[in-house]
């Protein structure tokens, strides 16, 4: 074969395969939109005549979001190729309309007329899936109402009494024929085949059930002698090795339960409903062992660590209780479950059920008293019994209490009126979730405990900040098994996660969780790379320079805002968050600020100028507004200064700014300090100037150039008034320097004679004899 016959041979075998894919690309979309009309075209019909069961709403739902999903992902194709093709449409300008308007030039016109082609081809798809996306949309949510309303009506729905005496000796005889079948039921091998199968697996009976024994009986006894020993040999992070033995206390018994199923459905003697009974027990027993579990980490009967640390009797009445739940729920679910072998009436269910109902509302009812009365041990001092404001533990703590007293009430009376399973449907759930919150408080506690043991902080690290994001963490993890608990169904929580998946729309751009995780990471680089470079400056950059404190304080702060902005910008961008979309927000914003925030602005603004300007500095002593002191903090919005008695007052930056300041120590510290002194009349004045004179000039802390003066200022009422003026290389010290000076006066006053006056009256009566004639009389 010749080299062109090859060549042509290929050709032609890759032609045939280009168009049998193009074919097969043309034929499925078809068969999916045929297969697309047909689901639709049903799920309408049953919305419409809505006597569907569940199972079908259901199916049908299922294979309408798998159809919206696939139409959710072709709306979304080719957007950058759409996008770009809108961009330069724009950029070729409007189409010249009008008749005076000059035709468009055929080049532009029929480049124009092309990027509209492609861009008409690219958006039919996008628009048909875009259409078919809202039908099947409207579907599920159509479908999830009816479902919702089906839910309502079976709450609503009443069954007959259980207190009507004439439903009493038809379930008894239910109850009593439902367990006598049990031990007639044994299948319909022969006893010989059962024996001898019975045979064949005796050593795998025999030694499953002696272990399932051991661990079921001795399991939880082993846990606690390994919580002792850890306890004696004083082990590094007990309270996390508490937790992970305390698990074995459910794991051990648990296996050993599972073990003795096995044994069981082994020996080939259970019939058909034994069967089922025993199938349950696994699962029973992780309800019994979980709950108990739960109850003894909430109500340990070790004050480290009970969760709530209630007093011991009531955690001992608390654990009781919750025994008590449990063994009730487990009985009535096995004996409900053996009753319905025989299909029984209403009437029986209800009648059998509601023994069980009134015994976990009671004990339900009990744990709210004890819940009720709890007190944090914060709330009262160590040395009376004065209660302070609540925590928030305690009130959450609490609220449940009085939740549980109330639901131990209604539940059994919804149930005695007929309305059962508006009865089960808060009396379960409630109780749940009291079991899942322990769950959450225990798995917090333990996350703290391994926190302390990682810093090194031991049990104090169970107040710190770290474990509270861990029990935040937790109940948002806990909230979605709450909604199932509470009767969601698992469509509706993933309904819901596609909505919240889907983002929010903000004008023409939509922002998704994903946009605002790109956003917080980015932004979280940017300011931590901000407070690094602010931390390098401010140790080992800045100390060697210069500059003084307050331009040091104002470059880092400066540097701050910048940072901060610069990573808002870049997060911004980094998340792809258009924000053209929000000017006209931005604009009502902007007058929100101009008259609601003008204060905050004007202190921003202020703070600014105070940081660039810097006519005050930290540490400087001024006087503004009547209060003087020293600056200590200056901030954006305002500035504190700590006065002379200690305490701090915090000024508004545009007081600073518009305002009237003494800064008594800007630039230096030299300031002049004024001491009046007052001398008797007839005393030598000039000999009076010369020892003040000579006082002033022996303090230490005033300058000799310029030299002290002493100035004859007035003619007293009472003195002759004279003025020290002194300049003091410190002003800081003016008040000690002053104090200084007047011992020293009073001192060389005394040794030259000199005196000081007091205030003094005379008083001259006008009218003597009066005074005197009255005394006579």
């Amino acid at each position: 074969m010749t080299l062109q016959m090859r060549a042509l041979i290929t050709g032609l075998c890759l032609a045939l395969w280009l168009a049998v894919g193009a074919v097969s690309a043309q034929v499925e979309p078809a068969q999916g939109i045929e297969r697309w009309e047909n689901v639709a075209t049903r799920a309408e019909t049953v919305v419409e005549t809505g006597d569907s069961t569940d199972t079908v709403l259901e199916t049908l739902r299922a294979r309408i979001v798998d159809f919206r999903s696939e139409f959710d992902t072709a709306r979304k194709a080719n957007n950058s190729r759409i996008s770009t093709l809108r961009e330069q449409i724009a950029a070729l300008g409007a189409v010249p309309e009008g008749e005076n308007a000059e035709p468009e030039p055929p080049a532009l016109a029929q480049t124009r007329a092309d990027l509209n082609k492609q861009l008409n081809e690219l958006m039919a798809p996008v628009q048909i899936a875009e259409r078919d996306y809202l039908r099947a949309d409207g579907l599920v949510r159509q479908i999830d109402q009816i479902i919702r309303n089906r839910q309502t009506e079976k709450l609503l729905t009443t069954t007959p009494s259980p207190l009507n005496p004439e439903h009493w000796p038809r379930a008894l005889s239910d109850l009593k024929a439902a367990f006598g079948a049990m031990w007639i039921d044994r299948g319909e091998v022969s006893s010989a085949q059962k024996f001898e199968g019975l045979r064949e697996n005796l050593p795998l009976v025999f030694f499953a059930s002696l272990l399932g024994l051991l661990l079921l009986l001795r399991g939880r006894r082993w846990a606690v002698m390994m919580v002792t020993g850890l306890r004696n040999h004083q082990a590094r992070g007990l309270g996390i090795w508490r937790f992970v033995v305390s698990l074995l206390r459910i794991f051990l018994p648990l296996a050993g339960l599972f073990l003795l199923t096995v044994a069981a459905r082994q020996t080939g003697y259970l019939g058909v409903r034994g069967t089922e009974v025993i199938r349950l027990l696994p699962i029973m027993g992780l309800v019994v062992f979980g709950f108990r579990w739960v109850s003894e980490r909430v109500f340990s009967r070790d004050d480290e660590e009970a969760l709530l640390l209630l007093s011991q009797d009531q955690r001992r009445r608390a654990r009781f209780y919750v025994n008590g739940i449990t063994l009730m729920l487990i009985v009535s679910i096995i004996t409900i479950r053996i009753v319905e072998f025989d299909l029984p009436s209403a009437a029986t269910t209800a009648v059998v059920a509601f023994p069980f109902a009134v015994g976990i509302s009671f004990a339900l009812f009990r744990i709210g008293q004890i819940l009720r009365d709890y007190v944090d041990v914060e709330e009262v001092t160590p040395d009376s019994d004065e209660v302070k404001r609540s925590s928030t533990l305690a009130r959450i703590v609490r609220s449940f209490g009085m939740g549980a007293m109330a639901i131990g009430i209604v539940a059994p009376l919804l149930f005695a009126f007929g309305y059962q399973d508006l009865s089960d449907a808060i009396l379960h759930p409630f109780v749940t979730t009291l079991v899942i919150l322990g769950l959450v408080m225990a798995v917090q506690r333990f996350a703290a405990d391994v926190y302390g043991a990682i810093t090194g902080q031991g049990v104090a690290a169970r107040d710190a900040l770290m474990p509270v994001f861990f029990g935040m963490i937790l109940l948002l993890l806990a909230a979605p098994v709450l909604a199932l608990v509470w009767g969601a169904r698992l469509t509706d929580l993933s309904e819901l996660w596609s909505t919240f998946a889907s983002g929010f729309a903000v004008g023409d751009t939509r922002i998704s969780p994903t946009n605002l995780l790109t956003f917080a990471i980015i932004f979280s680089i940017g300011f931590l790379l901000t407070r690094l470079i602010q931390g390098t400056l401010r140790s080992n950059v800045l100390p060697k320079t210069q500059i003084d404190i307050g331009g040091q304080n104002a470059l880092l702060s400066g540097l701050g805002y910048v940072g901060i902005f610069l990573a808002a910008l870049a997060a911004i961008t980094g998340a792809g968050i258009d924000l053209s979309s929000l000017a006209i927000v931005a604009g009502a914003l902007s007058v929100g600020i101009g008259f609601g925030l003008q204060n905050i602005v004007s202190n921003f603004v202020s703070g600014i100028i105070l940081l660039i300007e810097r006519p005050i500095s930290e540490g400087d002593w001024i006087e503004v507004g009547g209060k003087s002191g020293y600056v200590r903090d200056i901030s954006v919005r305002s500035t504190r200064i700590e006065t002379f008695d200690r305490t701090d007052v915090i000024v508004p930056n545009a007081d600073l700014v518009s305002g009237t300041v003494t800064n008594f120590t800007r630039g230096n510290t030299v300031g002049r300090a004024i001491i009046p002194v007052g001398v008797a009349y007839g005393t030598d004045t000039k000999r009076v100037a010369n020892i003040l004179r000579e006082i002033a000039a022996d303090q230490p802390m005033v300058l000799a150039n310029p030299a002290p003066n002493v100035l004859f200022v007035n003619f007293g009422a009472d003195a002759l008034e004279f003025e020290i003026r002194a300049i003091l290389r410190d002003v800081n010290w003016i008040m000690q320097v002053k104090s200084d000076i007047n011992h020293a006066i009073a001192e060389r006053f005394a040794e030259e004679g000199i005196e000081v006056p007091f205030a003094q009256r005379d008083i001259w009566l006008r009218n003597p004899e009066a005074l005197k004639g009255s005394s006579d009389s």
